[in-house]
Protein backbone atom coordinates (compact mmCIF):
# COMPACT_ATOMS: atom_id res chain seq x y z
CA UNK A 1 0.00 0.00 0.00
CA UNK A 2 1.40 3.29 -1.12
CA UNK A 3 1.44 6.23 1.51
CA UNK A 4 -1.33 7.83 -0.55
CA UNK A 5 -3.60 4.99 -0.25
CA UNK A 6 -3.00 5.03 3.39
CA UNK A 7 -3.43 8.51 3.77
CA UNK A 8 -7.12 7.77 2.73
CA UNK A 9 -8.19 5.28 4.71
CA UNK A 10 -10.45 6.77 7.58
CA UNK A 11 -9.65 6.86 11.22
CA UNK A 12 -12.32 4.15 12.57
CA UNK A 13 -14.33 5.04 16.03
CA UNK A 14 -15.67 2.79 17.87
CA UNK A 15 -19.06 4.16 19.26
CA UNK A 16 -21.28 6.54 18.46
CA UNK A 17 -21.36 8.46 21.98
CA UNK A 18 -20.98 11.47 23.06
CA UNK A 19 -17.12 10.91 22.69
CA UNK A 20 -17.01 8.99 20.03
CA UNK A 21 -18.56 11.72 17.61
CA UNK A 22 -17.04 14.58 19.38
CA UNK A 23 -14.01 12.75 18.06
CA UNK A 24 -15.24 12.11 14.77
CA UNK A 25 -16.20 15.88 14.22
CA UNK A 26 -12.95 16.97 16.07
CA UNK A 27 -10.90 14.97 13.34
CA UNK A 28 -13.63 15.40 10.82
CA UNK A 29 -13.26 19.23 10.94
CA UNK A 30 -9.56 19.30 10.45
CA UNK A 31 -9.86 16.84 7.07
CA UNK A 32 -9.14 13.48 7.86
CA UNK A 33 -11.46 10.74 7.21
CA UNK A 34 -13.61 9.40 9.98
CA UNK A 35 -15.84 5.83 9.93
CA UNK A 36 -17.75 5.65 13.26
CA UNK A 37 -19.23 2.07 13.87
CA UNK A 38 -22.58 1.88 16.59
CA UNK A 39 -23.78 -1.16 17.36
CA UNK A 40 -27.24 0.22 18.29
CA UNK A 41 -29.55 0.64 15.50
CA UNK A 42 -30.11 4.25 16.04
CA UNK A 43 -27.63 7.10 16.85
CA UNK A 44 -29.57 8.03 20.14
CA UNK A 45 -28.20 8.89 23.79
CA UNK A 46 -29.93 7.79 26.60
CA UNK A 47 -29.63 9.17 30.20
CA UNK A 48 -30.92 12.23 31.25
CA UNK A 49 -29.21 15.49 32.39
CA UNK A 50 -25.83 16.41 32.64
CA UNK A 51 -23.73 19.43 33.56
CA UNK A 52 -21.88 21.37 31.55
CA UNK A 53 -18.63 23.09 33.48
CA UNK A 54 -17.02 25.89 31.80
CA UNK A 55 -13.49 23.61 30.79
CA UNK A 56 -16.36 21.97 27.79
CA UNK A 57 -17.10 25.29 26.46
CA UNK A 58 -13.80 25.22 24.97
CA UNK A 59 -13.86 22.02 22.95
CA UNK A 60 -17.48 23.78 21.82
CA UNK A 61 -16.05 26.30 20.29
CA UNK A 62 -13.00 24.40 18.76
CA UNK A 63 -16.38 21.75 17.26
CA UNK A 64 -18.42 24.69 16.17
CA UNK A 65 -21.38 23.72 18.38
CA UNK A 66 -21.06 26.62 21.41
CA UNK A 67 -24.07 28.70 20.31
CA UNK A 68 -26.09 25.62 18.88
CA UNK A 69 -25.48 24.33 22.86
CA UNK A 70 -26.60 27.29 24.37
CA UNK A 71 -29.95 27.22 22.50
CA UNK A 72 -31.00 24.02 24.54
CA UNK A 73 -29.11 24.75 28.04
CA UNK A 74 -30.42 26.10 31.13
CA UNK A 75 -28.40 28.13 32.83
CA UNK A 76 -28.17 27.93 36.90
CA UNK A 77 -27.30 30.72 39.01
CA UNK A 78 -25.95 28.49 41.38
CA UNK A 79 -24.18 25.41 42.81
CA UNK A 80 -25.80 24.34 46.20
CA UNK A 81 -25.12 21.82 48.72
CA UNK A 82 -27.97 21.38 51.49
CA UNK A 83 -28.48 18.98 54.89
CA UNK A 84 -30.47 16.32 53.78
CA UNK A 85 -31.60 15.75 57.65
CA UNK A 86 -31.61 19.57 59.05
CA UNK A 87 -32.95 21.14 55.69
CA UNK A 88 -29.87 23.57 56.52
CA UNK A 89 -27.56 25.84 53.37
CA UNK A 90 -24.41 24.07 53.59
CA UNK A 91 -22.54 25.83 50.54
CA UNK A 92 -23.35 28.02 48.00
CA UNK A 93 -21.29 28.41 44.89
CA UNK A 94 -22.80 31.48 42.35
CA UNK A 95 -22.81 30.90 38.72
CA UNK A 96 -22.58 34.35 37.52
CA UNK A 97 -20.25 36.81 35.96
CA UNK A 98 -17.74 36.36 38.42
CA UNK A 99 -17.42 32.48 37.76
CA UNK A 100 -17.34 33.64 33.36
CA UNK A 101 -14.78 36.22 34.53
CA UNK A 102 -12.66 33.55 36.04
CA UNK A 103 -13.06 31.27 33.60
CA UNK A 104 -13.64 32.37 30.18
CA UNK A 105 -17.24 30.92 30.03
CA UNK A 106 -20.43 29.77 31.79
CA UNK A 107 -22.03 27.40 33.71
CA UNK A 108 -24.56 25.03 32.39
CA UNK A 109 -27.19 22.32 32.35
CA UNK A 110 -28.15 20.59 29.37
CA UNK A 111 -30.67 17.13 28.21
CA UNK A 112 -27.49 14.07 27.19
CA UNK A 113 -29.77 13.67 24.09
CA UNK A 114 -30.05 17.22 23.17
CA UNK A 115 -26.27 17.39 23.31
CA UNK A 116 -25.57 14.51 21.75
CA UNK A 117 -27.61 15.34 18.85
CA UNK A 118 -26.17 18.43 18.41
CA UNK A 119 -23.35 16.23 17.80
CA UNK A 120 -25.07 13.93 15.07
CA UNK A 121 -25.99 16.46 13.14
CA UNK A 122 -22.56 18.47 13.13
CA UNK A 123 -21.10 15.04 12.01
CA UNK A 124 -23.75 14.81 9.29
CA UNK A 125 -23.06 18.02 7.92
CA UNK A 126 -18.95 16.93 7.86
CA UNK A 127 -18.74 15.11 3.95
CA UNK A 128 -15.29 12.99 5.37
CA UNK A 129 -17.56 11.51 8.39
CA UNK A 130 -18.96 8.43 7.38
CA UNK A 131 -21.94 7.42 10.45
CA UNK A 132 -22.50 3.98 10.72
CA UNK A 133 -25.46 1.81 12.96
CA UNK A 134 -25.89 -1.63 13.22
CA UNK A 135 -22.28 -2.54 13.01
CA UNK A 136 -21.15 -4.47 16.01
CA UNK A 137 -17.30 -4.63 15.76
CA UNK A 138 -15.90 -7.88 17.15
CA UNK A 139 -12.34 -6.95 17.49
CA UNK A 140 -9.57 -5.34 14.85
CA UNK A 141 -5.68 -6.28 14.03
CA UNK A 142 -3.03 -4.14 13.43
CA UNK A 143 -1.26 -4.68 10.58
CA UNK A 144 1.44 -1.86 11.28
CA UNK A 145 0.74 0.20 8.25
CA UNK A 146 -2.97 0.28 9.23
CA UNK A 147 -6.05 -1.55 11.39
CA UNK A 148 -7.76 -4.11 9.71
CA UNK A 149 -11.71 -4.14 12.16
CA UNK A 150 -13.30 -7.69 11.89
CA UNK A 151 -17.12 -6.82 12.08
CA UNK A 152 -19.88 -9.60 13.25
CA UNK A 153 -21.48 -9.64 9.97
CA UNK A 154 -18.16 -11.01 8.40
CA UNK A 155 -17.05 -7.78 6.60
CA UNK A 156 -13.52 -6.34 7.30
CA UNK A 157 -13.27 -2.42 7.60
CA UNK A 158 -9.59 -1.14 6.76
CA UNK A 159 -8.44 2.14 8.07
CA UNK A 160 -5.28 3.94 9.73
CA UNK A 161 -6.04 3.86 13.06
CA UNK A 162 -8.60 2.67 15.54
CA UNK A 163 -10.28 4.55 18.09
CA UNK A 164 -12.32 2.98 21.18
CA UNK A 165 -14.67 4.81 22.29
CA UNK A 166 -17.34 2.24 23.37
CA UNK A 167 -17.48 2.96 27.15
CA UNK A 168 -17.55 2.01 29.82
CA UNK A 169 -17.15 -1.83 29.53
CA UNK A 170 -15.29 -1.05 26.36
CA UNK A 171 -13.82 -4.02 24.64
CA UNK A 172 -10.78 -2.42 22.75
CA UNK A 173 -9.83 -0.86 26.37
CA UNK A 174 -9.55 -4.96 26.89
CA UNK A 175 -7.73 -5.40 24.05
CA UNK A 176 -5.23 -2.35 24.69
CA UNK A 177 -5.41 -2.49 28.87
CA UNK A 178 -6.61 -5.80 30.17
CA UNK A 179 -7.51 -4.63 33.33
CA UNK A 180 -10.91 -6.84 33.52
CA UNK A 181 -14.44 -5.30 34.98
CA UNK A 182 -14.80 -2.03 36.42
CA UNK A 183 -14.89 -1.26 39.93
CA UNK A 184 -18.45 -1.12 41.45
CA UNK A 185 -18.37 1.84 43.44
CA UNK A 186 -21.48 0.26 45.59
CA UNK A 187 -23.38 3.63 44.81
CA UNK A 188 -26.54 3.32 43.00
CA UNK A 189 -28.24 5.97 40.67
CA UNK A 190 -32.18 6.53 39.75
CA UNK A 191 -32.45 9.29 37.46
CA UNK A 192 -35.95 10.97 36.31
CA UNK A 193 -36.99 13.85 34.29
CA UNK A 194 -40.30 15.69 35.57
CA UNK A 195 -41.96 18.25 33.41
CA UNK A 196 -41.66 21.81 34.46
CA UNK A 197 -45.93 22.23 34.93
CA UNK A 198 -45.22 18.94 37.49
CA UNK A 199 -42.83 20.42 39.69
CA UNK A 200 -44.72 21.87 42.95
CA UNK A 201 -43.45 25.64 42.51
CA UNK A 202 -42.52 25.69 45.88
CA UNK A 203 -40.04 22.94 44.88
CA UNK A 204 -38.95 24.53 41.96
CA UNK A 205 -35.32 26.09 42.21
CA UNK A 206 -32.93 27.49 39.26
CA UNK A 207 -29.64 26.13 41.00
CA UNK A 208 -28.49 23.08 40.69
CA UNK A 209 -29.01 21.80 44.37
CA UNK A 210 -27.27 18.96 46.40
CA UNK A 211 -29.38 17.20 49.65
CA UNK A 212 -26.43 15.58 51.14
CA UNK A 213 -27.61 12.94 53.52
CA UNK A 214 -25.64 10.04 55.22
CA UNK A 215 -25.02 7.43 52.64
CA UNK A 216 -27.52 9.08 50.19
CA UNK A 217 -28.05 12.78 48.34
CA UNK A 218 -30.26 13.72 45.75
CA UNK A 219 -29.40 16.67 43.39
CA UNK A 220 -32.05 18.52 40.76
CA UNK A 221 -31.76 21.04 38.22
CA UNK A 222 -33.86 22.38 35.54
CA UNK A 223 -33.25 20.95 31.78
CA UNK A 224 -34.28 22.46 28.57
CA UNK A 225 -34.26 26.30 28.65
CA UNK A 226 -36.86 25.47 32.39
CA UNK A 227 -39.34 23.52 30.52
CA UNK A 228 -38.09 19.84 32.33
CA UNK A 229 -36.61 19.15 35.89
CA UNK A 230 -34.02 16.98 35.85
CA UNK A 231 -33.28 14.48 39.18
CA UNK A 232 -31.01 12.06 40.26
CA UNK A 233 -31.31 10.12 43.65
CA UNK A 234 -27.81 7.96 45.03
CA UNK A 235 -27.65 5.76 47.90
CA UNK A 236 -25.37 3.18 49.08
CA UNK A 237 -25.93 -0.24 47.55
CA UNK A 238 -24.34 -4.06 46.66
CA UNK A 239 -26.53 -4.24 44.11
CA UNK A 240 -24.44 -4.74 40.78
CA UNK A 241 -25.68 -5.34 37.06
CA UNK A 242 -23.59 -4.50 33.93
CA UNK A 243 -25.46 -1.65 32.28
CA UNK A 244 -26.72 1.25 33.46
CA UNK A 245 -30.42 2.08 32.06
CA UNK A 246 -33.06 -0.54 34.15
CA UNK A 247 -35.91 -0.01 36.36
CA UNK A 248 -35.22 0.89 39.25
CA UNK A 249 -37.61 0.05 42.32
CA UNK A 250 -39.16 2.90 44.25
CA UNK A 251 -39.47 1.47 47.49
CA UNK A 252 -36.04 0.65 47.41
CA UNK A 253 -34.91 4.02 46.95
CA UNK A 254 -37.76 5.46 49.73
CA UNK A 255 -36.10 3.11 52.37
CA UNK A 256 -32.89 4.99 51.61
CA UNK A 257 -34.18 8.75 51.66
CA UNK A 258 -36.54 8.16 54.71
CA UNK A 259 -36.52 10.54 57.54
CA UNK A 260 -35.41 13.33 55.36
CA UNK A 261 -36.63 16.43 54.83
CA UNK A 262 -40.41 16.92 53.12
CA UNK A 263 -38.40 19.19 50.34
CA UNK A 264 -36.52 15.78 49.44
CA UNK A 265 -39.36 13.15 50.03
CA UNK A 266 -42.05 15.36 48.32
CA UNK A 267 -39.65 14.96 44.83
CA UNK A 268 -38.71 11.65 45.12
CA UNK A 269 -42.90 11.25 45.82
CA UNK A 270 -42.94 13.11 42.23
CA UNK A 271 -41.52 10.49 40.24
CA UNK A 272 -43.25 7.29 38.80
CA UNK A 273 -41.14 5.91 36.66
CA UNK A 274 -37.03 5.74 37.67
CA UNK A 275 -34.62 4.34 35.64
CA UNK A 276 -31.21 3.09 37.82
CA UNK A 277 -27.51 2.61 37.32
CA UNK A 278 -24.88 1.14 38.88
CA UNK A 279 -22.05 3.74 39.46
CA UNK A 280 -18.54 2.24 38.50
CA UNK A 281 -15.27 3.44 37.49
CA UNK A 282 -11.50 2.09 36.71
CA UNK A 283 -8.30 3.01 38.24
CA UNK A 284 -6.27 4.97 36.32
CA UNK A 285 -4.06 4.09 33.86
CA UNK A 286 -1.16 6.22 32.46
CA UNK A 287 -1.21 4.15 29.05
CA UNK A 288 -4.29 3.67 27.17
CA UNK A 289 -2.76 3.10 23.79
CA UNK A 290 -0.88 0.55 21.74
CA UNK A 291 0.17 1.39 18.16
CA UNK A 292 -2.10 2.24 16.09
CA UNK A 293 -5.08 2.31 18.75
CA UNK A 294 -6.08 4.50 21.19
CA UNK A 295 -9.12 5.16 23.45
CA UNK A 296 -11.28 8.54 24.64
CA UNK A 297 -13.40 9.45 26.95
CA UNK A 298 -15.04 6.49 29.25
CA UNK A 299 -13.10 3.58 27.34
CA UNK A 300 -10.14 5.62 28.52
CA UNK A 301 -10.69 6.86 32.09
CA UNK A 302 -14.08 6.19 33.11
CA UNK A 303 -15.28 7.97 36.34
CA UNK A 304 -17.66 8.50 38.88
CA UNK A 305 -20.44 11.23 38.38
CA UNK A 306 -19.93 13.45 41.25
CA UNK A 307 -17.92 16.22 39.49
CA UNK A 308 -20.02 15.79 36.37
CA UNK A 309 -16.82 15.55 34.33
CA UNK A 310 -17.81 12.71 31.95
CA UNK A 311 -18.81 13.94 29.20
CA UNK A 312 -17.06 16.70 29.10
CA UNK A 313 -13.67 14.71 29.91
CA UNK A 314 -14.71 13.30 26.20
CA UNK A 315 -14.88 16.15 24.62
CA UNK A 316 -11.44 17.48 26.12
CA UNK A 317 -10.35 14.04 25.35
CA UNK A 318 -11.72 15.15 21.14
CA UNK A 319 -10.05 18.17 20.61
CA UNK A 320 -6.81 17.31 22.16
CA UNK A 321 -6.30 14.22 20.13
CA UNK A 322 -7.64 15.74 16.84
CA UNK A 323 -4.65 18.82 17.83
CA UNK A 324 -2.22 15.52 18.18
CA UNK A 325 -3.36 14.16 14.95
CA UNK A 326 -3.06 17.49 12.96
CA UNK A 327 0.37 17.75 14.14
CA UNK A 328 1.66 14.18 12.87
CA UNK A 329 -0.78 13.17 10.06
CA UNK A 330 1.20 10.61 9.00
CA UNK A 331 2.02 8.86 12.32
CA UNK A 332 -1.14 7.94 14.26
CA UNK A 333 1.39 6.21 16.79
CA UNK A 334 3.20 9.17 17.67
CA UNK A 335 -0.19 11.63 17.42
CA UNK A 336 -1.32 8.85 19.88
CA UNK A 337 1.01 8.94 22.37
CA UNK A 338 1.29 12.69 22.52
CA UNK A 339 -2.11 13.00 23.21
CA UNK A 340 -2.06 10.24 25.89
CA UNK A 341 0.63 12.23 27.14
CA UNK A 342 -1.42 15.57 27.32
CA UNK A 343 -4.29 14.09 29.06
CA UNK A 344 -3.67 11.13 31.17
CA UNK A 345 -2.48 13.06 34.59
CA UNK A 346 -5.52 15.59 34.04
CA UNK A 347 -8.01 12.73 33.43
CA UNK A 348 -6.53 10.60 36.48
CA UNK A 349 -6.64 13.78 38.71
CA UNK A 350 -10.51 13.85 37.97
CA UNK A 351 -11.32 10.32 38.47
CA UNK A 352 -9.68 10.13 41.91
CA UNK A 353 -11.01 13.12 43.08
CA UNK A 354 -14.83 12.52 41.77
CA UNK A 355 -14.66 9.82 44.17
CA UNK A 356 -13.46 11.71 47.18
CA UNK A 357 -16.36 14.16 46.51
CA UNK A 358 -18.53 11.03 46.57
CA UNK A 359 -17.33 10.58 50.49
CA UNK A 360 -17.98 13.95 50.80
CA UNK A 361 -21.28 13.73 49.45
CA UNK A 362 -22.11 10.55 51.88
CA UNK A 363 -20.72 11.37 54.50
CA UNK A 364 -22.47 10.96 58.25
CA UNK A 365 -21.79 11.67 61.98
CA UNK A 366 -18.86 13.57 62.58
CA UNK A 367 -17.82 13.46 59.33
CA UNK A 368 -20.57 15.24 57.70
CA UNK A 369 -20.28 18.00 60.56
CA UNK A 370 -16.70 18.51 59.59
CA UNK A 371 -17.68 18.57 56.13
CA UNK A 372 -20.16 21.00 56.85
CA UNK A 373 -17.65 23.23 59.14
CA UNK A 374 -15.72 23.68 56.31
CA UNK A 375 -17.59 24.05 53.55
CA UNK A 376 -19.35 26.48 55.35
CA UNK A 377 -16.37 28.95 55.88
CA UNK A 378 -15.51 29.40 52.65
CA UNK A 379 -16.53 32.77 50.94
CA UNK A 380 -17.68 32.36 47.36
CA UNK A 381 -14.37 33.66 45.72
CA UNK A 382 -12.72 30.89 47.85
CA UNK A 383 -15.14 28.03 46.46
CA UNK A 384 -14.61 29.31 42.77
CA UNK A 385 -10.51 29.36 43.39
CA UNK A 386 -10.97 25.57 44.42
CA UNK A 387 -12.44 24.36 41.43
CA UNK A 388 -10.18 26.23 39.55
CA UNK A 389 -7.62 23.16 38.88
CA UNK A 390 -10.79 21.69 36.81
CA UNK A 391 -12.74 24.66 35.35
CA UNK A 392 -9.27 26.61 34.19
CA UNK A 393 -8.12 23.32 32.53
CA UNK A 394 -8.44 21.73 29.60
Amino acid sequence: MTSSDRDNLPFIVVGGGIGGLGTALALGLKGFPVHVLEQATEFKEIGAGIQLGPNVFTPFRKLGIRDRVLEDVAIPTGLEMRDALTGELVTRMPLGDDLTRRFGDTYAVIHRADLHQIIVDACREQKSITLETNARVLDYSDEGGEVVVNMEDGRKIRGRAIIGADGMWSKTRARIVGDGKPRVSGHIAYRAVLKREDVPDDLWRPDVVLWAGPRTHLVHYPLRRGELYNLVAVFHSDHYSEGWDQAGDPALLHAHFQGQVPSVLRMLEKIETWRMWVLCDREPVKNWTQGRATLVGDSAHPMLQYLAQGACMALEDAVCLADKVEQSPNDPEKAFLAYQAARYLRTARVQLMARVYGEFYHARGPAAELRDQFLRGRTPEQSIEGIAWLYGGG
